[in-house]
């Protein structure tokens, strides 16, 4: 038996059998793998605690016929303050929902990998809005995956964007003022210059972008399109939090 350590975070569990768990790990080494924990579901058992939700950790597992196995683990962070919070809770499982959707079994990533693990410390304080911060971490799965929004040139015309309002969602960038009668969807200039600051700037950064509520809509709406549109599954995570807000 060959065992290998990984670096990774809990996306998703389930429960398996009477006293295991099936896991879903994102990590660094292996990309997203999944994990069988035998006796995990006991809270006597040295699993327990390293297989909950959003757990980051350090872990020792063996590959069998086609799962892994999950032989030990310790704990780097928890994230299990993020239950006391309604919020933080609901990103965080939006997080690990979209990691989940846009990445396929054994499939690597490592600069999606550590956008995440940025992503859950960056949402474990307060020093970002959450919201604003979330729509930055769309903007960096699709750029990961390869459907970012090129929003410096025109994806009709290919000429240097200077100043515009429009969108084609269907090819993933901007439009400027020449071509938007041929396509294009109106959004508004502080959405626009948002999404450009946004799309650009590392995560740790973004505390210094303050956006209205109405920016904030309109880049969620955009965003939701997309990824709702390129992916397999859409993401239901956000839609109960979506919902008290309104």
């Amino acid at each position: 038996m060959s065992l290998t350590k990984v670096n990774g975070v809990v996306i998703k569990t389930q429960e398996y059998k009477e006293n295991d768990k099936l896991l879903w790990i994102f990590t660094q080494e292996l990309g997203k793998i999944s994990v069988i924990a035998k006796g995990a579901k006991k809270s006597k058992n040295k699993l327990f605690s390293v297989t909950t939700p959003f757990c980051y950790g350090d872990y020792l597992v063996f590959k069998g016929k086609n799962l892994y196995s999950l032989s030990e683990g310790k704990i780097r962070k928890s994230f299990q303050s993020f239950l006391d919070n309604l919020e933080k809770l609901t990103y965080a499982s939006y997080i690990c929902e979209l990691i989940d959707i846009c990445i396929e079994d054994n499939e690597k990533n490592s600069y999606l990998y550590k956008e995440c693990i940025t992503c859950l410390y960056l949402l474990n304080t307060d020093a970002i809005d959450y919201e604003t911060l979330i729509r930055a971490f769309e903007l960096k799965i699709l750029r990961a995956t390869g459907y970012g929004l090129n929003l410096d040139n025109c994806v009709s015309c290919k000429e240097k964007i200077q100043n515009s309002n429009y969108l084609d969602l269907a090819y993933f960038g901007g439009v400027c003022e020449k071509c938007r009668k041929e396509r294009g969807i109106y959004i508004d200039k502080a959405t626009f210059a948002s999404l450009k600051f946004l799309n650009k700037t590392t995560l740790d950064k973004v505390y210094k972008l303050h956006l209205s509520d109405d920016t904030k809509s309109e880049i969620y709406k955009i965003t939701h399109y997309i990824i709702s549109s390129v992916y397999s599954r859409k993401p239901k995570s956000l839609e109960m939090l979506n919902f008290i807000k309104e």
